[in-house]
Protein backbone atom coordinates (compact mmCIF):
# COMPACT_ATOMS: atom_id res chain seq x y z
CA UNK A 1 0.00 0.00 0.00
CA UNK A 2 1.05 3.40 -0.68
CA UNK A 3 1.55 5.70 1.90
CA UNK A 4 1.24 9.54 0.70
CA UNK A 5 1.35 12.62 3.42
CA UNK A 6 0.30 15.57 1.56
CA UNK A 7 1.67 19.07 3.14
CA UNK A 8 -0.49 22.05 2.28
CA UNK A 9 -1.68 25.70 3.80
CA UNK A 10 -5.45 24.97 3.40
CA UNK A 11 -7.90 22.16 2.74
CA UNK A 12 -12.03 22.23 2.40
CA UNK A 13 -14.05 21.98 4.56
CA UNK A 14 -11.81 23.18 7.58
CA UNK A 15 -10.36 26.22 6.19
CA UNK A 16 -9.68 27.65 2.52
CA UNK A 17 -9.34 30.27 -0.10
CA UNK A 18 -9.19 29.06 -2.71
CA UNK A 19 -8.04 26.05 -5.47
CA UNK A 20 -5.63 25.12 -3.01
CA UNK A 21 -8.50 23.74 -0.56
CA UNK A 22 -10.34 22.36 -3.53
CA UNK A 23 -7.60 20.29 -4.10
CA UNK A 24 -6.26 19.32 -0.67
CA UNK A 25 -10.16 18.62 0.17
CA UNK A 26 -10.90 16.20 -2.90
CA UNK A 27 -7.69 14.69 -4.40
CA UNK A 28 -6.81 12.59 -0.99
CA UNK A 29 -9.62 11.47 -0.55
CA UNK A 30 -9.68 10.05 -4.20
CA UNK A 31 -6.01 8.72 -3.77
CA UNK A 32 -7.93 6.94 -0.99
CA UNK A 33 -10.43 5.11 -2.86
CA UNK A 34 -7.68 3.14 -4.31
CA UNK A 35 -6.86 1.66 -1.33
CA UNK A 36 -3.52 4.42 -0.79
CA UNK A 37 -2.67 5.26 2.89
CA UNK A 38 -3.34 8.62 2.51
CA UNK A 39 -2.85 11.71 5.41
CA UNK A 40 -2.62 15.47 5.11
CA UNK A 41 -1.54 17.55 7.19
CA UNK A 42 -2.14 21.65 7.61
CA UNK A 43 -2.40 24.40 10.26
CA UNK A 44 -5.09 24.24 12.66
CA UNK A 45 -6.28 28.09 11.70
CA UNK A 46 -8.76 30.10 13.67
CA UNK A 47 -11.40 29.63 11.04
CA UNK A 48 -11.68 25.88 11.61
CA UNK A 49 -15.00 25.56 13.21
CA UNK A 50 -16.08 23.85 16.98
CA UNK A 51 -18.04 20.97 14.89
CA UNK A 52 -14.16 19.85 13.55
CA UNK A 53 -12.70 20.63 16.44
CA UNK A 54 -14.85 18.26 18.64
CA UNK A 55 -14.01 15.33 16.28
CA UNK A 56 -10.66 16.00 16.33
CA UNK A 57 -8.43 13.69 19.09
CA UNK A 58 -5.14 14.91 20.56
CA UNK A 59 -2.12 12.73 18.81
CA UNK A 60 1.19 14.37 19.88
CA UNK A 61 2.82 17.53 21.70
CA UNK A 62 6.15 18.26 21.19
CA UNK A 63 8.92 21.34 20.74
CA UNK A 64 10.09 22.50 17.23
CA UNK A 65 13.34 24.06 16.95
CA UNK A 66 13.31 27.00 14.50
CA UNK A 67 16.81 28.79 14.14
CA UNK A 68 16.95 29.86 17.76
CA UNK A 69 13.20 29.70 18.92
CA UNK A 70 11.63 26.56 20.61
CA UNK A 71 8.18 26.54 19.93
CA UNK A 72 5.04 24.34 21.50
CA UNK A 73 3.65 21.98 18.50
CA UNK A 74 0.77 20.53 19.09
CA UNK A 75 -1.23 17.73 16.78
CA UNK A 76 -5.11 16.87 16.13
CA UNK A 77 -6.43 14.59 13.99
CA UNK A 78 -10.14 13.25 12.61
CA UNK A 79 -10.47 10.93 9.08
CA UNK A 80 -13.25 11.80 6.86
CA UNK A 81 -13.79 9.47 3.74
CA UNK A 82 -11.30 7.59 4.47
CA UNK A 83 -8.52 10.23 4.69
CA UNK A 84 -6.48 11.53 8.16
CA UNK A 85 -6.14 15.08 8.61
CA UNK A 86 -3.44 16.34 11.17
CA UNK A 87 -3.61 19.83 12.33
CA UNK A 88 -0.93 21.52 13.49
CA UNK A 89 -1.81 23.61 16.70
CA UNK A 90 -0.09 26.78 17.26
CA UNK A 91 -2.09 29.34 18.50
CA UNK A 92 0.19 32.68 17.95
CA UNK A 93 1.08 31.78 14.03
CA UNK A 94 -2.83 30.30 13.00
CA UNK A 95 -5.19 31.83 15.40
CA UNK A 96 -5.83 34.74 12.54
CA UNK A 97 -8.38 36.77 11.25
CA UNK A 98 -6.93 35.52 7.61
CA UNK A 99 -5.24 32.48 6.58
CA UNK A 100 -2.19 34.55 4.22
CA UNK A 101 -1.45 38.21 4.37
CA UNK A 102 0.51 38.35 7.79
CA UNK A 103 3.82 40.66 8.37
CA UNK A 104 5.31 37.06 9.25
CA UNK A 105 3.80 34.78 7.25
CA UNK A 106 7.77 33.71 5.81
CA UNK A 107 8.00 32.71 9.46
CA UNK A 108 4.36 31.10 10.00
CA UNK A 109 5.22 28.56 7.29
CA UNK A 110 8.62 28.47 7.92
CA UNK A 111 7.57 26.88 11.40
CA UNK A 112 5.00 24.79 9.36
CA UNK A 113 7.20 23.10 7.67
CA UNK A 114 9.33 22.04 9.94
CA UNK A 115 6.50 21.22 12.58
CA UNK A 116 5.27 18.71 9.29
CA UNK A 117 8.79 16.89 9.60
CA UNK A 118 9.07 16.51 12.56
CA UNK A 119 5.44 15.33 12.91
CA UNK A 120 6.42 12.00 10.85
CA UNK A 121 8.65 10.74 13.56
CA UNK A 122 6.43 11.78 16.22
CA UNK A 123 3.68 9.89 14.84
CA UNK A 124 5.56 7.38 13.60
CA UNK A 125 4.14 7.34 9.84
CA UNK A 126 7.21 7.53 7.58
CA UNK A 127 5.56 7.97 4.20
CA UNK A 128 6.86 6.67 1.21
CA UNK A 129 5.82 10.58 -0.56
CA UNK A 130 5.73 13.58 1.00
CA UNK A 131 3.75 15.98 -1.28
CA UNK A 132 3.73 19.41 -1.05
CA UNK A 133 1.89 22.33 -2.37
CA UNK A 134 2.50 25.70 -3.20
CA UNK A 135 4.97 28.18 -1.50
CA UNK A 136 3.69 28.15 1.85
CA UNK A 137 5.07 24.48 2.04
CA UNK A 138 7.63 24.98 -0.04
CA UNK A 139 10.36 24.41 2.77
CA UNK A 140 9.21 20.98 3.85
CA UNK A 141 10.56 19.63 0.41
CA UNK A 142 13.99 21.51 1.28
CA UNK A 143 13.89 20.72 4.91
CA UNK A 144 13.14 17.27 3.67
CA UNK A 145 16.49 16.67 1.26
CA UNK A 146 18.78 19.03 3.21
CA UNK A 147 18.33 19.04 6.86
CA UNK A 148 16.29 15.54 7.45
CA UNK A 149 17.58 13.62 4.55
CA UNK A 150 20.24 11.46 7.25
CA UNK A 151 17.28 11.06 9.84
CA UNK A 152 16.53 7.15 10.35
CA UNK A 153 13.24 6.73 8.52
CA UNK A 154 13.20 9.41 6.26
CA UNK A 155 16.21 8.56 4.16
CA UNK A 156 13.68 7.16 1.66
CA UNK A 157 10.93 9.57 1.54
CA UNK A 158 10.49 10.75 -2.07
CA UNK A 159 9.24 14.46 -2.79
CA UNK A 160 6.63 15.95 -5.22
CA UNK A 161 6.57 19.72 -4.83
CA UNK A 162 3.03 21.10 -6.69
CA UNK A 163 2.91 24.35 -8.44
CA UNK A 164 -0.58 25.51 -8.11
CA UNK A 165 -0.06 29.35 -9.23
CA UNK A 166 3.65 30.51 -10.16
CA UNK A 167 2.86 34.11 -9.34
CA UNK A 168 3.32 33.49 -5.66
CA UNK A 169 6.86 32.45 -4.86
CA UNK A 170 7.41 32.75 -1.63
CA UNK A 171 10.48 35.51 -1.96
CA UNK A 172 12.39 37.15 1.16
CA UNK A 173 15.30 39.19 2.37
CA UNK A 174 18.75 36.97 2.12
CA UNK A 175 19.10 38.67 6.32
CA UNK A 176 16.73 36.06 7.60
CA UNK A 177 17.96 32.81 5.61
CA UNK A 178 19.32 31.54 9.31
CA UNK A 179 17.25 33.57 11.57
CA UNK A 180 13.80 32.99 10.20
CA UNK A 181 14.33 30.07 7.82
CA UNK A 182 17.35 27.90 9.93
CA UNK A 183 19.24 27.27 6.72
CA UNK A 184 22.54 27.84 6.67
CA UNK A 185 25.22 29.51 4.01
CA UNK A 186 25.57 26.18 2.55
CA UNK A 187 22.62 26.71 1.29
CA UNK A 188 22.63 30.06 -0.17
CA UNK A 189 23.21 28.91 -3.00
CA UNK A 190 20.16 26.50 -3.34
CA UNK A 191 17.47 28.99 -2.40
CA UNK A 192 19.17 32.44 -4.25
CA UNK A 193 16.99 33.55 -7.14
CA UNK A 194 17.57 37.10 -8.58
CA UNK A 195 19.78 38.08 -5.04
CA UNK A 196 16.90 36.97 -2.67
CA UNK A 197 15.13 34.02 -0.98
CA UNK A 198 12.88 31.95 -3.56
CA UNK A 199 11.15 29.68 -1.56
CA UNK A 200 9.74 28.27 -4.51
CA UNK A 201 12.60 27.84 -6.06
CA UNK A 202 14.40 25.65 -3.67
CA UNK A 203 11.48 23.24 -3.32
CA UNK A 204 11.75 22.90 -7.57
CA UNK A 205 15.51 22.02 -7.24
CA UNK A 206 15.26 19.74 -4.57
CA UNK A 207 12.00 18.15 -5.67
CA UNK A 208 12.25 14.61 -7.15
CA UNK A 209 9.30 15.78 -9.00
CA UNK A 210 8.01 18.91 -9.83
CA UNK A 211 3.68 19.19 -11.25
CA UNK A 212 1.59 21.85 -12.03
CA UNK A 213 -2.52 21.23 -12.56
CA UNK A 214 -2.27 21.30 -16.14
CA UNK A 215 -0.35 19.49 -18.76
CA UNK A 216 -0.34 22.71 -20.84
CA UNK A 217 0.49 24.91 -17.87
CA UNK A 218 3.59 22.86 -17.19
CA UNK A 219 4.20 23.63 -20.93
CA UNK A 220 3.36 27.59 -20.46
CA UNK A 221 5.61 28.22 -17.20
CA UNK A 222 8.89 27.19 -18.91
CA UNK A 223 8.27 30.07 -20.91
CA UNK A 224 9.25 33.72 -20.05
CA UNK A 225 5.79 34.42 -20.98
CA UNK A 226 3.81 32.75 -17.98
CA UNK A 227 7.33 31.62 -16.14
CA UNK A 228 7.30 34.74 -14.04
CA UNK A 229 11.37 34.58 -13.26
CA UNK A 230 11.47 31.00 -13.25
CA UNK A 231 10.98 29.75 -16.41
CA UNK A 232 15.11 29.16 -16.63
CA UNK A 233 14.97 26.98 -13.21
CA UNK A 234 12.27 25.07 -14.52
CA UNK A 235 13.64 24.14 -18.15
CA UNK A 236 16.61 23.28 -16.12
CA UNK A 237 14.76 20.74 -14.17
CA UNK A 238 12.12 19.92 -16.90
CA UNK A 239 12.91 16.28 -16.71
CA UNK A 240 11.08 15.91 -13.46
CA UNK A 241 8.20 18.12 -14.38
CA UNK A 242 4.74 17.09 -15.41
CA UNK A 243 1.02 18.55 -15.50
CA UNK A 244 -1.94 16.57 -14.20
CA UNK A 245 -4.81 18.21 -14.78
CA UNK A 246 -7.25 19.23 -11.42
CA UNK A 247 -11.19 17.55 -10.74
CA UNK A 248 -13.76 18.99 -9.38
CA UNK A 249 -15.54 17.33 -6.14
CA UNK A 250 -18.39 15.64 -7.61
CA UNK A 251 -20.16 15.11 -4.47
CA UNK A 252 -20.24 18.63 -2.98
CA UNK A 253 -21.16 19.82 -6.84
CA UNK A 254 -23.66 18.03 -8.03
CA UNK A 255 -26.87 19.46 -9.34
CA UNK A 256 -29.25 16.48 -9.09
CA UNK A 257 -28.55 16.86 -4.95
CA UNK A 258 -27.34 19.79 -4.32
CA UNK A 259 -28.99 21.46 -1.16
CA UNK A 260 -27.65 25.02 -2.60
CA UNK A 261 -29.96 24.88 -5.58
CA UNK A 262 -33.43 26.05 -6.20
CA UNK A 263 -34.60 22.81 -7.99
CA UNK A 264 -32.07 19.63 -8.67
CA UNK A 265 -31.42 18.39 -11.86
CA UNK A 266 -29.40 16.17 -14.13
CA UNK A 267 -27.94 15.55 -17.49
CA UNK A 268 -31.02 13.13 -17.59
CA UNK A 269 -33.36 15.90 -16.11
CA UNK A 270 -31.89 18.88 -17.70
CA UNK A 271 -35.29 20.29 -18.62
CA UNK A 272 -35.39 21.10 -15.14
CA UNK A 273 -32.41 23.50 -15.17
CA UNK A 274 -34.25 26.79 -16.23
CA UNK A 275 -36.22 26.33 -13.08
CA UNK A 276 -32.97 27.42 -11.40
CA UNK A 277 -32.78 30.53 -13.64
CA UNK A 278 -36.90 31.34 -13.00
CA UNK A 279 -35.55 31.23 -9.69
CA UNK A 280 -32.23 33.45 -9.48
CA UNK A 281 -34.04 36.21 -11.31
CA UNK A 282 -36.62 36.36 -8.89
CA UNK A 283 -34.10 36.15 -5.88
CA UNK A 284 -32.01 39.39 -7.86
CA UNK A 285 -34.96 40.97 -8.99
CA UNK A 286 -34.05 41.11 -12.63
CA UNK A 287 -37.31 40.50 -15.52
CA UNK A 288 -38.55 36.77 -15.30
CA UNK A 289 -38.24 34.65 -18.39
CA UNK A 290 -37.16 31.81 -19.59
CA UNK A 291 -36.29 32.81 -23.12
CA UNK A 292 -33.34 35.57 -22.04
CA UNK A 293 -30.43 34.03 -22.05
CA UNK A 294 -28.52 34.61 -18.65
CA UNK A 295 -24.24 35.05 -18.97
CA UNK A 296 -22.52 34.91 -15.58
CA UNK A 297 -18.49 35.25 -14.04
CA UNK A 298 -17.80 33.87 -11.05
CA UNK A 299 -14.07 35.12 -10.26
CA UNK A 300 -12.07 37.40 -8.31
CA UNK A 301 -12.12 40.95 -10.35
CA UNK A 302 -8.65 40.99 -11.68
CA UNK A 303 -6.80 41.82 -14.79
CA UNK A 304 -4.90 37.86 -15.08
CA UNK A 305 -8.59 36.64 -15.29
CA UNK A 306 -9.88 38.54 -18.21
CA UNK A 307 -11.21 41.04 -16.81
CA UNK A 308 -9.38 43.90 -19.16
CA UNK A 309 -10.72 42.16 -22.04
CA UNK A 310 -14.57 41.98 -20.94
CA UNK A 311 -14.49 45.65 -19.58
CA UNK A 312 -13.99 45.79 -23.12
CA UNK A 313 -17.47 44.61 -24.69
CA UNK A 314 -19.71 43.23 -21.32
CA UNK A 315 -21.28 47.00 -22.20
CA UNK A 316 -22.57 46.84 -26.04
CA UNK A 317 -22.84 43.42 -25.32
CA UNK A 318 -25.33 44.23 -22.76
CA UNK A 319 -26.87 47.06 -24.79
CA UNK A 320 -27.12 45.45 -27.81
CA UNK A 321 -28.57 41.45 -27.25
CA UNK A 322 -31.38 40.72 -25.01
CA UNK A 323 -29.71 39.12 -22.20
CA UNK A 324 -28.79 38.79 -18.62
CA UNK A 325 -25.24 39.12 -16.66
CA UNK A 326 -24.85 38.33 -12.85
CA UNK A 327 -21.46 38.75 -11.60
CA UNK A 328 -19.82 37.34 -8.71
CA UNK A 329 -16.71 38.31 -7.07
CA UNK A 330 -14.59 40.86 -5.77
CA UNK A 331 -11.48 41.96 -6.55
CA UNK A 332 -9.50 45.65 -7.70
CA UNK A 333 -11.23 48.45 -7.02
CA UNK A 334 -11.41 49.71 -10.87
CA UNK A 335 -13.15 46.32 -12.21
CA UNK A 336 -15.69 46.45 -8.79
CA UNK A 337 -16.64 49.96 -9.89
CA UNK A 338 -16.73 49.03 -13.83
CA UNK A 339 -19.55 46.48 -12.84
CA UNK A 340 -20.99 48.83 -10.31
CA UNK A 341 -21.64 51.29 -12.99
CA UNK A 342 -22.77 48.62 -15.59
CA UNK A 343 -25.50 47.22 -13.19
CA UNK A 344 -26.42 51.15 -12.74
CA UNK A 345 -26.55 51.65 -16.46
CA UNK A 346 -28.87 48.33 -17.28
CA UNK A 347 -30.79 47.68 -14.62
CA UNK A 348 -33.17 45.62 -15.60
CA UNK A 349 -30.39 43.21 -17.26
CA UNK A 350 -27.06 43.72 -15.12
CA UNK A 351 -26.68 42.46 -11.43
CA UNK A 352 -23.55 42.24 -9.37
CA UNK A 353 -22.44 41.02 -6.07
CA UNK A 354 -19.21 41.99 -4.85
CA UNK A 355 -18.18 39.13 -2.66
CA UNK A 356 -17.87 35.51 -3.29
CA UNK A 357 -20.47 33.54 -1.50
CA UNK A 358 -20.25 29.69 -2.46
CA UNK A 359 -23.45 28.76 -2.54
CA UNK A 360 -24.98 31.63 -4.16
CA UNK A 361 -22.21 30.81 -6.78
CA UNK A 362 -23.72 27.12 -7.03
CA UNK A 363 -27.42 28.65 -7.53
CA UNK A 364 -25.61 31.23 -10.42
CA UNK A 365 -23.79 28.03 -12.37
CA UNK A 366 -27.28 26.58 -11.87
CA UNK A 367 -29.29 29.21 -13.28
CA UNK A 368 -26.56 30.59 -16.04
CA UNK A 369 -26.91 29.39 -19.78
CA UNK A 370 -23.48 30.59 -21.02
CA UNK A 371 -20.34 31.15 -18.50
CA UNK A 372 -17.54 33.50 -19.28
CA UNK A 373 -13.64 32.80 -18.38
CA UNK A 374 -11.71 34.13 -20.95
CA UNK A 375 -8.55 34.54 -18.81
CA UNK A 376 -5.09 34.98 -19.15
CA UNK A 377 -3.48 32.88 -18.05
CA UNK A 378 -5.30 29.87 -15.61
CA UNK A 379 -2.95 27.16 -13.76
CA UNK A 380 -6.32 25.04 -14.09
CA UNK A 381 -8.98 26.89 -13.26
CA UNK A 382 -12.04 24.86 -11.89
CA UNK A 383 -15.05 27.45 -12.63
CA UNK A 384 -15.31 25.78 -16.04
CA UNK A 385 -15.62 22.28 -14.76
CA UNK A 386 -18.33 23.24 -12.34
CA UNK A 387 -20.12 25.50 -15.17
CA UNK A 388 -20.12 22.10 -17.25
CA UNK A 389 -21.22 19.97 -14.49
CA UNK A 390 -24.32 22.35 -14.19
CA UNK A 391 -25.10 23.01 -17.92
CA UNK A 392 -23.66 26.53 -18.41
CA UNK A 393 -22.01 26.20 -21.72
CA UNK A 394 -18.60 27.80 -21.30
CA UNK A 395 -16.81 30.22 -23.15
CA UNK A 396 -12.88 30.35 -22.10
CA UNK A 397 -9.79 31.07 -23.77
CA UNK A 398 -7.09 28.31 -24.69
CA UNK A 399 -4.84 28.56 -21.48
CA UNK A 400 -3.77 26.62 -19.03
CA UNK A 401 -6.10 23.94 -17.82
CA UNK A 402 -8.96 25.87 -19.92
CA UNK A 403 -7.18 24.17 -23.02
CA UNK A 404 -7.05 21.15 -21.46
CA UNK A 405 -10.31 21.04 -20.26
CA UNK A 406 -12.82 22.75 -22.50
CA UNK A 407 -12.59 21.56 -26.86
CA UNK A 408 -14.17 24.10 -29.45
CA UNK A 409 -17.57 22.89 -30.42
CA UNK A 410 -17.96 22.69 -34.03
CA UNK A 411 -20.28 19.66 -36.05
CA UNK A 412 -19.67 17.56 -38.72
CA UNK A 413 -22.39 16.11 -40.03
CA UNK A 414 -24.84 14.96 -37.17
CA UNK A 415 -21.81 14.84 -35.05
CA UNK A 416 -21.03 17.34 -32.59
CA UNK A 417 -17.74 18.05 -31.01
CA UNK A 418 -16.06 20.34 -28.42
CA UNK A 419 -17.67 21.07 -24.90
CA UNK A 420 -17.94 24.86 -25.20
CA UNK A 421 -16.60 28.07 -27.07
CA UNK A 422 -13.03 28.77 -26.89
CA UNK A 423 -10.33 31.47 -28.88
CA UNK A 424 -6.79 31.63 -28.82
CA UNK A 425 -5.75 35.44 -28.91
CA UNK A 426 -6.69 37.89 -25.95
CA UNK A 427 -8.66 40.06 -27.11
CA UNK A 428 -11.87 41.51 -26.44
CA UNK A 429 -13.01 41.15 -29.98
CA UNK A 430 -12.04 37.33 -30.25
CA UNK A 431 -14.01 37.24 -26.96
CA UNK A 432 -17.48 38.69 -28.17
CA UNK A 433 -17.43 37.05 -31.08
CA UNK A 434 -17.18 33.27 -29.43
CA UNK A 435 -19.89 34.56 -26.82
CA UNK A 436 -22.07 35.77 -30.06
CA UNK A 437 -21.73 32.17 -31.74
CA UNK A 438 -22.61 30.74 -27.79
CA UNK A 439 -25.50 32.75 -27.95
CA UNK A 440 -26.57 32.02 -31.59
CA UNK A 441 -26.31 28.39 -30.26
CA UNK A 442 -28.19 28.51 -27.34
CA UNK A 443 -30.93 30.28 -29.29
CA UNK A 444 -31.23 26.53 -30.87
CA UNK A 445 -33.31 24.28 -28.62
CA UNK A 446 -32.12 21.38 -30.33
CA UNK A 447 -28.48 22.22 -30.30
CA UNK A 448 -28.75 23.78 -27.02
CA UNK A 449 -29.82 20.72 -25.84
CA UNK A 450 -27.36 18.41 -27.16
CA UNK A 451 -24.66 20.43 -25.87
CA UNK A 452 -26.34 20.52 -22.66
CA UNK A 453 -26.14 16.77 -22.60
CA UNK A 454 -22.76 16.79 -23.97
CA UNK A 455 -20.86 19.05 -21.47
CA UNK A 456 -22.90 17.95 -18.23
CA UNK A 457 -21.54 14.55 -19.23
CA UNK A 458 -17.88 15.49 -19.33
CA UNK A 459 -16.21 13.69 -16.70
CA UNK A 460 -14.18 16.68 -14.44
CA UNK A 461 -14.22 14.09 -11.75
CA UNK A 462 -11.16 13.05 -9.35
CA UNK A 463 -11.28 9.82 -10.75
CA UNK A 464 -8.49 10.26 -13.84
CA UNK A 465 -6.43 12.72 -12.22
CA UNK A 466 -6.26 10.44 -8.97
CA UNK A 467 -4.73 7.44 -11.53
CA UNK A 468 -2.44 9.66 -12.97
CA UNK A 469 -1.17 10.66 -9.60
CA UNK A 470 -0.26 7.10 -8.43
CA UNK A 471 1.60 6.47 -11.85
CA UNK A 472 3.29 9.13 -10.71
CA UNK A 473 4.06 8.15 -7.75
CA UNK A 474 5.04 4.87 -8.47
CA UNK A 475 7.58 6.12 -11.51
CA UNK A 476 9.38 8.42 -8.93
CA UNK A 477 9.63 4.43 -6.71
CA UNK A 478 10.60 2.68 -9.52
Amino acid sequence: MKKILFVGAEAMPFAATGGLGDVLGSLPAALAKTGADVRVILPLYGQVGDAWRREMKDEATFTVSLAWRQLYCGIKSLKKQGVTYYFIDNEYYFKRDTLYGSFDDGERFAYFSMAALEAIEKLDFYPDVLHAHDWQAALSVVYLKHLFRERAGYENIRAVFTIHNIEYQGQYNFGILGDVFALGGEHYELMDFGGCINLMKGAIVSADIVSTVSPRYAEEICTPAFGKGLDGILRENRYKLCGILNGIDYTYYNPAKDPAISVPFSWRAREKKPENKLALQGELSLPVSRDIPMLSVISRLVAHKGLDIMTEILGRLVAEQNVQLVVLGCGDESFEHYFAELARCFPDKVRVILKYDRDLAKRIYAASDIFLMPSKSEPCGLSQMIASRYGAIPVVRETGGLYDSIKPYWEEGRKMHGNGFTFAGYSGAELYERVLAALSLWKNEAKRDRLMSKIMRTDFSWSAAADEYLAMYEKMNA
